[in-house]
């Protein structure tokens, strides 16, 4: 049982953690991990895995490949970022984060090779890097039958890349990081392909031309054996439906039909199908209908156009990038009929505001400029001027405090559906740093602050 003691332990070991280099300051090399990795006795190679990389979808395809993994009786292991509210989320195991006892242990065995492996290296272990390992561990001590490992940033040299996987998986690539992944599509594809390991299966959504030469040039080169959108698979049929959509997709192996999944938008459509051939690729069979429905009918994937307050419509997505915008957009000008739309938008200063406000703004009617607690975040005053030159001043409002301007597009969304017939709603977004504080807040003011659900 979970004592108020382990709280203040895991409290002392994220401080620790987080005096690291962050995730987002990267040198990209594998030494350090590898090295870290063969000190643990490779940890990371005593399970099968799979690989997950790209620009956006990644977490939600981990998550959907977890769930169906587990549904066919699999222990599963989970390792995802960045997280919402809790660094524990990263580190799942059977569907759930790993426990503050269970962090606790995992730290206390490999804790002092991290300091060995800062000793030996020219740059210490990042945050990333050090929370990489911890799953690797806790994964092989539970220990589970598979692992889904999500690429951080980029791929040939992302810290995850040590796994050798038997199923690598590459969901849309669209421009991010640029700082360190290249300027072009091309570029980045080429990052992101080093996951691929020889003689293994590749899934790959759909994707543009330039990338998709630069993705099945690599998958020939390794001698995998590439299963593509629109080609092995897809989404034969999409459906909206009360809640989310019904699906049919025609996957590596079979026909799957009725397949209901709780989440909105055709972006997690290619999701779905994307976790379905990757689980497919592993099994190397048909996988049974009905444990593929079950399967995805408990999926989840938080901040991720999840609906979390009703009366006003509340709606928090971690959109951060013109790609995650457009089907943001899309999805609700598609599969919403709301009259107004209160947008509340924090995005970090590193990331292509611009882009991702023009997307924006074909959606939201007011927009409230505000700013997160990231070290990171662009000031609400230079957002502000950034938002008025696409939105015009009229439709622009400026509050430097999350929760206030949270609150505010609350207040005025409630008294807009009091004296009209039809219903507006607000939407928080720019970050995932937006969605988990964002998340907390609209707990304490929905008067729920200790469900963490």
């Amino acid at each position: 049982m979970t004592t108020s003691e382990d709280f203040e332990v895991v409290a002392l070991i994220e401080k620790e953690l987080f005096k690291r280099w962050p995730e987002t300051k990267i040198e990209p090399s594998l030494d350090r991990i590898s090295a870290l990795c063969d000190a643990l006795g490779s940890p990371q190679l005593s399970y099968p895995t799979v690989h997950i990389a790209g620009t956006n979808g990644k977490t939600t395809t981990s998550r959907m490949s977890d769930a169906l993994f587990r549904g066919l009786g699999y222990r599963t292991g989970r390792f995802t970022s960045p997280h919402l509210e809790s660094f524990l989320e990263r580190i799942s195991i059977n569907g759930q984060s790993i426990t503050p006892e269970g962090l606790i242990s995992t730290y206390n065995d490999v804790a002092l090779y991290f300091d060995l492996i800062d000793s030996k290296q020219e740059h210490p272990l990042s945050f990333f890097e050090a929370m990489t390992a911890l799953a690797f561990v806790a994964f092989a001590e539970f220990p589970v039958d598979i692992a889904v490992i999500e690429a951080g940033m980029g791929g040939e040299w992302d810290a995850t890349n040590v796994v050798q996987s038997q199923v690598s998986v590459i969901t849309p690539i669209g421009l991010d990081h640029m700082e360190y992944l290249g300027n072009t599509l091309e570029e980045i594809a080429l990052t992101k392909s080093g996951i691929i390991k020889p003689e293994s299966h590749v899934v790959l959504a759909a994707q543009k031309p330039e990338v998709a030469t630069v993705l099945m040039a690599r998958a020939l080169e390794r001698a995998a054996i590439p299963y593509r959108e629109g080609i092995e698979f897809a989404v034969k049929k999409r459906d909206l439906a009360v809640g989310g959509q019904l699906l049919t997709i025609d996957g590596i192996h079979g026909t799957y039909t009725d397949i209901f999944v709780p989440l909105y938008g055709a972006h997690q459509a290619t999701n779905a199908a994307l976790s379905l051939a990757t689980v497919e690729a592993f099994a190397g069979v048909a996988l049974d209908e009905d444990v593929v429905r079950n399967s995805f009918l408990a999926v989840d994937s938080p901040g991720r156009l999840e609906i979390v307050h009703r009366d006003p419509t509340v709606i928090l997505d971690a959109a951060h990038n013109p790609h995650g915008a457009h089907a943001l957009s899309t999805t609700l000008q598609n599969e919403f009929d709301f009259e107004s739309v209160f947008g509340v938008f924090a995005i970090l200063g590193d990331k292509d505001v611009d882009g991702v406000l023009a997307e924006l703004e074909k959606v939201i009617d007011r927009l409230v400029v505000t700013q997160n607690s990231s070290d990171r975040a662009m000031l609400a005053d230079e957002l502000y001027k950034r938002a008025v030159k696409v939105f015009g001043q009229d439709r622009t409002y400026l509050e430097p405090d999350l929760r206030s301007a949270i609150t505010y597009s609350m207040e005025q969304c409630a008294l807009l559906n009091q004296v009209s017939d039809g219903i507006s709603a607000v939407v928080v977004t720019g970050s995932v740093v937006t969605a988990g504080e964002s998340r907390k807040i609209i707990r304490t003011i929905a008067g729920r602050a200790g469900d963490l659900s």
